[in-house]
């Protein structure tokens, strides 16, 4: 008759538990598998369907009880590795966003605004657009295979342990999420430089002919000019989409290194 110890139970359950705190909190913060229109259930689904895929490749855990201390502590630090994981890879679309906003705020599009489920408040449509397009092409580049890949590399680089992480992995977290704004304002920066042109043009304009009432052809000006060098400009973003998710990758390998 097969039986089965108390110790014995608690070992499997600490073979799948640790491992799946670092994988839930990676599919709770990364971009496509932690959107907040994806239900709380499915996303529990796809995180123990991953454990579960890569349970064989795991490195052993350490012999703790998940009931005592140091595993409660480990699964706070797994969890908290996990969630510094999917923000590494959720810059690159706060980038997007954050040049959606600039480049509806030069347009005069800041009021076009609407309540995004996604997001949890109000986004700018030019911006919805952008990290609309950012998906499909992270899609389409395989990134959401290449996230699992670096999951499961993660192991590798840094096992599941009592250690306590290294406090130079977060610097290098901090760091690259200071990287926002100017990735946002990189990519942002063609539209808003011929949106400036217009606006100075437009001021000419209205220095030389007095008559004319700028609030009514400037802003279709402004708007038809914005559009136009953001339809000009679409075919050139998927290339630098390509390097900063190579980027975020880079960093994300970097974190784990880090860390240990």
């Amino acid at each position: 008759m097969l039986s089965v110890t108390s110790a014995q139970l608690e070992g499997w359950l600490a073979l799948l538990a640790f491992p799946m705190a670092r994988i839930l909190g990676f599919v709770g913060a990364a971009p496509v598998f932690g959107n907040n229109a994806v239900p709380r259930r499915i996303k529990l689904m796809v995180g123990l369907a991953i454990t579960l895929g890569l349970l064989p490749v795991v490195p052993s855990a350490p012999p703790e009880a998940i009931d005592s201390w140091a595993g409660i502590l480990i699964l706070f630090q797994q969890t908290l590795i996990g969630i510094a994981m999917g923000l590494v890879l959720r810059v690159v679309f706060a980038a997007l966003d954050l040049m959606g906003e600039i480049i509806s705020l030069q347009m005069g599009l800041s009021f076009a605004t609407f309540f995004d489920p996604v997001a949890g408040g109000q986004t700018a449509v030019v911006g919805e657009f952008l990290t609309l397009l950012a998906t499909l092409v992270f899609l389409s580049l395989n990134g959401h295979l290449l996230m699992i890949d670096a999951l499961a590399r993660s192991f590798e680089w840094l096992p599941v342990s009592a250690t306590l992480p290294h406090k130079g992995g977060w610097l290098i977290l901090a760091r690259f999420g200071a990287s926002i704004f100017a990735s946002g304002l990189l990519m942002a920066l063609p539209i808003v430089t011929a949106l400036l042109i217009t606006n100075i043009a437009l001021g000419v304009l209205t220095r030389a002919a007095p008559q004319l009432n700028l609030f009514a052809i400037g802003f279709p000006i402004t708007l038809t000019v914005g559009f136009g060098v953001l339809l000009l400009a679409l075919s050139h973003l998927a290339p630098l989409l390509q390097y900063f998710y190579d980027a975020g990758f880079t960093t994300l390998a970097d974190l784990l290194r880090a860390l240990r």
